[in-house]
């Protein structure tokens, strides 16, 4: 039944943006997408998607079909799994205000789940946005996918622009666990531009959460109180309409209360211009900081999308 009543939903969004676009410049559109993560532990996921686009404007701008073949692994366990989504995105390209939300069906080992991704972003004044997102998946760890543990994450934002150099963004959520545990989320990000011109930013990051099960049986990693306080230098620049994006960070993590260990974040993005008949966006990235087995976790992850026009 929810299974039922979420593609109904995505269904229906679908149909008002298809309707509501049947006087604009749009065109046929299919794409694939290809994710793929690795990390110190020795777990991996290979995600391949094919996507159809009946009415499609531009990258931020479209509503379309995936579906997608996912495969993990670490050591001799594996998992095969499918999802078949219904997506919709309404952004636009120079504020990302709008909305956005991709709803389906994932099926994997012996379980089934009703996915959920959304998010909308509405300018409260010239310089004040309000954001609010969701999003239900499966908890990635061999453990938790055997066990069909997923979890339902949904809360909101509030950025503040002050001046024309900083911006404050603050964001709280819970996040429920389908085995009974709850987190309460806090994140504060400080976005210092010295040149409007030169897209170099300095971010001051700040996030914690607090569990309330503590024994989730080693299926993921669970601290009770987590904290992490990370500096970032980000980059962005636009050539001929192709935009780029790095962000570099060093930061300091307590778990539990024992002393702080370091962490790392490397971000790196290329998007292909908007309108063009064909468009690419690409991003890869490197994180360090801790798991169940100690302070010294490292995550990976490259992602590439692949979109035709006809």
């Amino acid at each position: 039944m929810t299974t039922r009543l979420l593609l109904w939903a995505s269904w229906f969004a679908m149909s008002v943006v298809a309707t509501a676009h049947a006087q604009s410049t749009s065109s046929r559109a299919a794409g694939t997408e290809v994710f793929m993560t690795s990390d110190s532990e020795g777990f991996e996921e290979r995600r391949v998607s094919v996507e159809y686009f009946p009415r499609y404007i531009h990258g931020d701008q479209f509503v379309g079909i995936r579906a997608g073949d996912y495969f993990y692994w670490q050591g001799d366990w594996s998992r095969h799994g499918q999802k078949f989504s219904i997506l919709a995105r309404q952004l636009d390209p120079s504020t990302q205000n709008g909305w956005a939300v991709d709803g389906g069906a994932f099926h994997e080992g012996r379980h089934a789940l009703a996915t959920l991704d959304g998010n909308v972003r509405v300018p409260i004044t010239t310089t004040t946005a309000w954001e609010g997102f969701t999003s239900r998946d499966w908890v990635e760890t061999p453990r938790a996918l055997d066990a069909g543990i997923h979890y339902t994450f949904a809360g909101m934002a509030l950025e503040q622009q002050i001046g024309r150099h900083v911006t404050v963004i603050g964001v709280a959520g819970q996040q429920y666990f389908s085995d009974g545990n709850r987190r309460d989320h806090g994140r504060l990000r400080i976005i210092y531009q010295p040149s409007l011109e030169l897209g170099l930013t300095i971010q001051a990051r700040f996030r914690t959460y607090h569990s309330t099960h503590l024994d989730v049986g080693h299926a993921y990693f669970n601290p009770e109180h987590y904290r992490e306080s990370l500096l970032a230098v980000g980059w962005r620049h636009r050539f001929h309409n192709w935009m780029s994006m790095v962000v570099l960070g060093l930061g300091r993590e307590i778990v539990n209360g024992t002393p702080s260990e370091p962490t790392q974040l490397v971000e790196v993005s290329l998007q292909s211009p908007l309108y063009d008949s064909q468009f690419v966006r690409m991003r890869a990235g490197y994180n360090r900081s801790a798991s169940y087995f100690g302070p010294d976790y490292r995550y990976r992850y490259v992602a590439a999308e692949w979109i035709l026009r006809f």
